[in-house]
């Protein structure tokens, strides 16, 4: 069973609009943000990846808003990886910690570039081996 990534984070006082709840666009930030911590945890830093020319790159971003986030409110990320052919699909959770309630949902789909070309670099792999759920694995 693959494992599942978390993410602690507090909301700042500045991602607020002002209605005093997270701004939407804000969401995707906590998403990329926990990818990030992520990969770091499984040694892969964002730096050195660009800087061989291998760029993972979100393709497409899917969320759905189930429950708004307010200042100072701590909440938990999580993430799940699945990967078809050249596509990580990272499933994505925000969950309100006070109360356990499910803030947002979303399926972030990336790919990575080598060099300019979609391509499927091995080092993510070995990296993510314990989180990635395989589909249609041949």
């Amino acid at each position: 069973m693959a494992l599942t990534y978390e993410n602690k984070m507090k909301v700042r006082d500045y991602e607020c609009d002002a209605q005093g709840v997270v701004n939407n666009a804000i969401y995707l930030h906590y998403f990329e943000a926990t990818r990030h911590e992520l990969m770091e945890s499984c040694g892969l830093r964002l730096r050195d990846l660009t800087e061989g020319n291998i760029l993972p790159v979100v393709r497409n971003a899917n969320i759905s808003y189930k429950n708004s986030l307010r200042g100072s409110e701590e909440f938990i990320c999580t993430v799940k990886i699945e990967r078809e052919g050249l596509r990580y699909f990272f499933y994505q959770q925000i969950i309100r910690i006070e109360d356990n309630t499910l803030c947002a949902n979303a399926v972030i789909e990336v790919v990575c570039l080598v060099n300019g070309k979609v391509a499927m670099p091995e080092m993510f792999d070995k990296a993510f081996a314990g989180y990635i759920t395989w589909k249609n694995k041949k």
